[in-house]
């Protein structure tokens, strides 16, 4: 495990929010909330802040409000919109021991994403690289070592199980699923 420059190591933090624009004068920033938590940002009071260059440093939450479906945060020591400039693009982390349990058969995506996926039969397929959002279920973007990718539905039907403390996730092939695969000829 690495240690960031807040003394908490990386391995331990989890995105909940993405710093998008500065607001206003008095240094207060706009965030994109990748939480599904309610009221997870109007109960922060200290975040890491990770910029996209991977520089982190453990910020105070002076204030934080709603604004559509967004939030406005403030934070201790930044009160310019030059010094709020410098977050644009950071994400906003927190603890994983702070991040609230989740129900049987429901996975935060730190928890997923690297993990080796394989088929019911043992063929290993890659590494779970990426999860799109889409309407009806998310798709997991299965990168394999040669970088060829897989999109494989998150529904139960597919994925029959998953072993986070193994790091493994287990899915059902089906014609057409792994493409140019052998099976997709069955």
């Amino acid at each position: 495990m690495r240690i960031g420059d807040s003394g908490i190591a990386e391995r331990e933090l989890v995105a909940i929010g993405k710093v998008l624009r500065v607001h206003g004068v008095r240094g207060e920033v706009k965030v994109q909330s990748l939480s599904d938590v309610p009221h997870r940002f109007e109960t922060l009071t200290k975040v890491v802040v990770a910029s996209p260059a991977g520089a982190r440093r453990e910020l105070d939450v002076r204030a934080c409000r709603k604004m559509a479906h967004d939030y406005l945060v403030t934070f201790e020591g930044i009160e310019t919109p030059e010094a709020a400039a410098s977050l644009i693009g950071s994400l906003m982390q927190i603890p994983e021991e702070r991040l609230a349990p989740l129900p049987d058969g429901r996975y935060y995506q730190h928890d997923l994403l690297g993990m080796a996926v394989r088929t019911e039969e043992g063929t290993p397929v890659g590494t779970l690289a990426d999860i799109l959002p889409t309407g009806a279920n998310a798709v997991f973007v299965v990168r394999e070592a040669a970088g060829r990718e897989h999109l494989i539905p998150a529904t139960s039907e597919v994925v029959r199980q998953v072993d986070v403390p193994g790091r493994l996730m287990t899915i059902r092939r089906i014609a057409g699923l792994l493409e140019g695969d052998a099976h997709d000829e069955m």
